[in-house]
């Protein structure tokens, strides 16, 4: 059943409508940067991710459910990826790497995680010292009638925003070619 989820969360993403080669390409990732790819899914942008770090880059995927995980290892290694880390995490800290990552990215996460304030602050001591934080996530737009809305699957970007701050972040940049999701960048102060 996750394998066919995994599946379904990839096709949905590479959805034209989600705009994801505009995200890449605003995202600028460099060969031998570190990202990690927080609610990874089936691992669509860990994919995307890794080929754009290559060899010398690593990318890691990390979820809260291992057969997405396992997904991810054997999609990896049929595509020749050897710089993909899968991390399963099981609490509101996902216990990384400290000063590991050039950015941290999360696509449709935020509105899962209980405290967020208190999750981006643990979450600075993963950064390298000029590291980013990239959060794309539903907002308040689109139809009343949508799935992210009737089940409450959406944080306002005034929300993220102020929460960010309080956990010690600067918001570095706000792209506005999404319909219905916010997408920022932000670093530490």
């Amino acid at each position: 059943m996750s394998e066919k989820k995994a599946k379904m969360f990839n096709e949905k993403a590479a959805n034209p409508k989600y705009k994801a080669d505009q995200i890449i390409q605003t995202l600028s990732l460099k060969p031998g940067q570190t990202v990690a790819d927080i609610g990874s899914g089936g691992g669509y942008y860990t994919f995307r991710f890794a080929k754009s770090v290559g060899e010398s880059g690593q990318v890691y995927a990390i979820d809260t459910n291992q057969e997405f995980l396992e997904f991810i290892n054997t999609q990896a290694r049929e595509q020749g990826l050897s710089n993909v880390v899968t991390h399963l995490t099981v609490s509101d800290h996902p216990d990384l790497p400290k000063n590991a990552f050039d950015y941290i990215f999360l696509r449709n996460v935020t509105h899962h995680l209980q405290n967020r304030t208190n999750y981006f602050k643990n979450l600075k001591e993963a950064l390298k010292p000029n590291g980013k934080v990239a959060i794309i996530e539903y907002d308040d737009r689109g139809s009343l009638f949508s799935f992210h809305k009737l089940h409450r699957h959406f944080v306002p970007k005034e929300i993220l925003v102020e929460e960010m701050k309080q956990a010690g972040y600067l918001l570095q940049k706000s792209y506005d070619f999404l319909s219905e999701q916010s997408f920022m960048i932000f670093s530490i102060k």
